[in-house]
């Protein structure tokens, strides 16, 4: 930066509106105050035939590049498995100093991309710089409307389990993208293949899909599908018994998963989507997927109360990034 001397706190105004106002999504009729110089709130209009508000927050502390996307992502997937539409997002940085305003207006250009593809409106949040952090603080809140009720109390024996995407999805991605080092074992060509499932990673559009079949869906993210899995039984009380289809793992995963030694089933899987059907609707929520070309599998279904079992909730991908290079 030169000579130039670095400003702390928040942005002035003149800076706020060039590098990160600017950047607001998708354009929403029900936004009738967003963010703005001098304005501390946002104001939306309600739908009516939208009775519940789902809101979820999450923030960003094992990716770089891409972050900003992988923020919207991982916020807009939890609203999805409510059954809503993801639509207004709340943004709040803490930028180290000296990455400065142009790392602040990168995120802010890759939110404003990814919220404008999925018609998400950026309604507010906060940013600054510090002197008092080494690494970004990003996190953010996504908000919208839902029609239905699903909970993980709504699950009864019988209810199979339907996922789409692929296992250890997002963990991959960020391997690739963060530390290709260690997928040296990979051709170029598939190098590229798994950095481009970082575009995979919304379950949005199928959630928007199984959303008037299922009962409950989660988004398998730290702890993997088993990791989530888990979650679900301790949750409900009841077992999971293997269905006829196999968890969807790509080659390229597995592969990876030979050579570095790690369980593909509890890897970080933002982009898979897990959704719990009563059985009559199942082969109806399939047919829906297949429409819109999202293909799925069967790999259980519940049972009988579960027995008592710990709860692994481990994630691979930090042990992974930790090491050194192959």
């Amino acid at each position: 930066m030169g000579d130039e001397k670095v400003l702390l706190g928040k942005l002035p105004p003149d800076q706020l509106s060039r590098s990160v106002l600017r950047w607001t999504g998708a354009a929403r009729e029900d936004l009738l105050v967003g963010g703005g110089v001098g304005e501390d709130a946002a104001m939306i209009r309600w739908a009516e035939d939208n009775p519940y508000l789902v809101a979820a927050s999450d923030p960003i502390t094992g990716a770089s590049a891409g972050a900003g996307r992988l923020l919207v992502h991982v916020n807009a997937n939890d609203v999805a498995c409510k059954g809503a539409d993801p639509s207004w997002f709340i943004v709040t940085f803490i930028i180290p100093a000296k990455e400065g305003v142009p790392l602040i207006e990168g995120l802010m250009r890759e939110i404003h991309e990814a919220c404008s593809d999925l018609g998400i409106a950026v309604v507010g949040g906060h940013t600054e710089l510090t002197d008092r952090y080494d690494k970004p603080v990003l996190s953010g809140t996504m908000l919208g409307p839902a029609r239905r009720l699903l909970s993980v109390n709504r699950i009864r024996q019988g209810d199979v389990i339907i996922v789409t995407g692929h296992a250890g999805l997002e963990g991959m991605s960020i391997l690739a993208h963060d530390r290709p080092d260690l997928l040296s074992f990979l051709a170029p060509s598939e190098l590229n293949e798994v950095r481009s499932w970082s575009r995979e990673l919304s379950v949005v559009p199928a959630a928007q899909v199984l959303r008037d079949f299922a009962c409950y869906m989660h988004d398998p993210t730290e702890g993997g599908l088993e990791g989530a899995l888990l979650e679900v039984r301790r949750a409900c009380g009841l077992g999971v018994m293997p269905g006829p289809e196999e968890v969807p793992v790509s080659q390229l995963t597995r592969r990876a998963a030979e050579v570095l030694g790690f369980d593909p089933l509890h890897l970080i899987s933002s982009g898979m989507l897990l959704a719990v059907v009563p059985q009559e609707q199942a082969e109806k929520a399939q047919q829906a997927l297949a429409k819109k070309r999202i293909s799925s599998r069967i790999i259980g279904h519940f049972e009988g109360p579960a027995r008592p079992e710990g709860l692994d909730m481990h994630e691979e991908l930090w042990g992974i990034l930790a090491r050194k290079a192959l």
